[in-house]
């Protein structure tokens, strides 16, 4: 930690070293010419174009300059970089994303407007997704159920990738760095009138890395996966055009669960979008979308003579037409309005049944300026399911301009997340350790079946608390944020949050096995909430240099536990052979996997003479807990918590005769690890790349 402690303060030394800097090259370079920031534009927030400033709701968007320069290459990298989210790994490698606190399941992750499903374990690994030919990132903030739907309890991440432009060009890109990952793309795009065309090929290999040489495994074993995306657009007339995509993406991996259990592993994934817009008049367009997606994983183990040990096999697919209409009565009001379908399936290993999900919707929001100061947004969102109670999603959004360099905002609204298959109807048992686990549908028919084979020694909760159905898990979001101009250079912006969370679905020992292991099922129990405050700061002094930095302080606590500790229940031991004493309700650290402390900062730098970018980019995370250490089922400061760290990344990119550009960068500079805890950060990473254009 100390070691880590003393980079932090590298870091920040390094900011406002850059801050005395760049008040000295503005001196230098008073008279040279400001350019003003246009406005950015986001569409994921209210599912048309606004302008990210005048937006009543919390949001941010990642740029592709921002993306270029970094020279990130997985959606993962760019994201960890942002306030108030997190990517961390799974059981099974994959990293999801934490936003304001809230688990990745949480999070609806759309690529164009719509959704990536493969959530084999809960979390959708973003690692899969290049971020080569993106055009912009979009991050919502809070519940957005109202628009969305489940998933979307704690907000929304929308990539949006690139559509055809006038004229033919492409470009090649390569990079390559430290445990032989290799990162080729292309892009080819060509229009011409009517007619668009572009597309993307990425393939992206690593030899893995190992943080534990005491054993043979590796922490990441070597894979290589591809993605090909197609898109194509054709304009009817100028009120009707058509857009076509396409995408494909597979993977191979290296799959050892130990010295003598050796196999593979394999991804596939496709989806095809279309859509036809027509605009009738003036105030009047809409558009029909058809959306069908299918994510099949699957991997195999072998004993070390060459028999099999275990087949698994995960097989979604997600089909959704929708069709849209958005009436603007005047300038100053909107409504937009949809109707849609979702069929769903999936067959995997472990599963009672072949599930099949139904599940219409409708949605309705208003969109109005009763002022130049004051915008007023409000919608509702209808779901209906064949497995689960209907839902309706409100949302309201304010935000009042008091003047050019002050507003004021504010959002609350619904969110809820249905019960995926996996917690319906799981039907697992661990070979080799021995525990069951059960869907919540399937423990009435699996627990009398184990019961008939002699496996049930004790049944802990009655089969009668199974005959009604796993509720959906739902949150109240509320945000409340102020936006500041100090100056056209400076710009600062702070928000508070809270995601009250009810019918959390949790997991339990329902019955004990005759072998001494037990047998876990889904329920509704705990009530959780997080909160806190997100600040962010820009400044860009003249128009080579951009400084931007960001903090989060999370408070993410279970109710329950809290009561617990207030009432004196929860006690706790400095060593297991001390005697146990009391803990105090401020001893009470939270949920796991949090941070109450998340920082980052960036600089960006620029040297238009040289045809040079240069940035350094910067990372904080403070210490938080993976497990109970001391017994007593809670999370608190006498458990042993990992230390807090600081990852800091640094890039150049220098271009060359206007179509070849080189670049160079290390990440984590400082080589910063956790063997024990932390299996997404491999080290310091040190890359070079080329890219052309043509």
């Amino acid at each position: 930690m100390n070691l880590n402690n003393k980079y932090f303060l590298i870091y920040f030394l390094l900011f406002f070293t850059s801050v005395s800097f760049a008040q000295q090259t503005k001196e230098i370079a008073s008279d040279s010419t400001k350019v003003e920031n246009l406005d950015e534009v986001i569409i994921t927030a209210t599912r048309t174009i606004r302008q990210l400033s005048s937006l009543p709701l919390p949001a941010q968007i990642i740029s592709k300059k921002d993306i270029k320069q970094s020279n990130s290459v997985r959606l993962n990298d760019i994201l960890n970089e942002q306030t108030g989210l997190i990517t961390v790994p799974d059981f099974g490698g994959g990293e999801g994303i934490q936003l304001q606190g809230l688990d990745s399941q949480y999070t609806l992750i759309l690529v164009d407007g719509v959704p990536l499903v493969g959530r084999s374990a809960g979390t959708l690994d973003i690692s899969r997704v290049t971020i080569g030919n993106i055009k912009q990132i979009e991050v919502v903030k809070g519940a957005s159920s109202s628009l969305y739907g489940s998933e979307a309890l704690g907000g929304v991440i929308n990539i949006i990738t690139e559509t055809p432009k006038n004229g033919f060009y492409g470009n090649a890109n390569y990079r390559v760095g430290s445990f032989n990952t290799n990162d080729i793309s292309t892009t080819l795009n060509y229009k011409k009138k009517k007619f668009g065309v572009t597309t993307f090929f990425n393939r992206y290999s690593s030899e893995g890395y190992d943080l534990d040489t005491s054993d043979d495994l590796k922490t990441v074993d070597p894979f290589s996966n591809y993605t090909l995306n197609a898109k194509v657009t054709y304009d009817f007339s100028d009120k009707t055009d058509l857009l076509i995509s396409g995408k494909y993406y597979t993977q191979n991996q290296d799959y050892n669960a130990s010295t003598t259990l050796k196999g593979e592993s394999e991804l596939n994934e496709w989806n095809t979008h279309l859509k036809l817009s027509h605009t009738y008049n003036e105030k009047w367009s809409s558009y029909f979308e058809f959306y069908a997606t299918r994510y099949k994983a699957k991997d195999f183990l072998n004993n070390e003579d060459g028999s099999r040990f275990s087949d698994s096999y995960y097989n979604q697919l997600l089909i959704r037409p929708e069709i849209r209409a958005t009436y603007n009565p005047t300038e100053k009001n909107a409504f937009i309005g949809g109707v849609g379908f979702n069929h769903e399936t999936l067959d995997r290993t472990d599963f009672l049944i072949k599930p099949e999900f139904n599940s219409p919707y409708v949605y309705l929001q208003y969109d109005g300026k009763f002022n130049e100061k004051l915008n007023l947004i409000l919608g509702a969102r209808f779901d209906s399911h064949s497995k689960y109670k209907s839902q309706f999603s409100p949302k309201a959004a304010v935000r009042y301009e008091f003047n050019e360099r002050l507003s004021i905002k504010g959002s609350a609204g619904y969110g809820f997340k249905a019960p995926d298959f996996r917690q319906l109807y799981f039907d697992f048992s661990n070979a080799t350790v021995g525990y069951t686990v059960l869907g919540y549908n399937a423990v009435s028919t699996a627990i009398p079946k184990l019961e008939a084979q002699g496996e049930i020694a004790n049944i802990i909760v009655p089969l009668s608390e199974f005959e009604n159905e796993l509720n959906t898990e739902n949150s109240i979001s509320m945000n409340l944020g102020v936006d500041y101009k100090l100056s056209s250079e400076i710009k600062l912006g702070v928000n508070l949050f809270r995601n009250n969370i009810d019918d959390l679905i949790d997991t339990r020992i329902i019955a004990t096995k005759t072998n001494g292991q037990s047998v876990f099922s889904y329920y509704n129990v705990n009530k959780v909430y997080t909160q806190g405050l997100e600040f962010n700061a820009s400044w860009k002094p003249i128009n080579q240099l951009k400084i931007t930095g960001g903090y989060q302080l999370l408070f993410a606590k279970d109710k329950d536990a809290e009561k617990a500790f207030e009432n004196g229940e929860v006690f706790a031991r400095e060593n297991p052979s001390s005697p146990s004493f009391q803990l105090k309700k401020e001893d009470y650290f939270g949920l796991y996997n949090r941070s109450r402390h998340m920082a980052n900062l960036k600089v960006f730098y620029n040297i238009p003479k040289w045809n040079l970018d240069t940035n350094i980019r910067g990372t904080y995370r403070s210490e938080y807990g993976l497990l109970d250490s001391n017994g007593n089922d809670y999370l608190d400061t006498y458990d042993d918590l990992v230390d807090g760290y600081a990852i800091i990344d640094f890039a150049v990119n220098k271009t060359f005769y206007k179509n070849y550009q080189l670049g160079f960068g290390i990440d984590n500079i400082f080589d910063f690890t956790d063997t024990q805890n932390i299996s997404n950060i491999a080290g310091r990473i040190i890359y070079g790349k080329l890219n052309i254009q043509f």
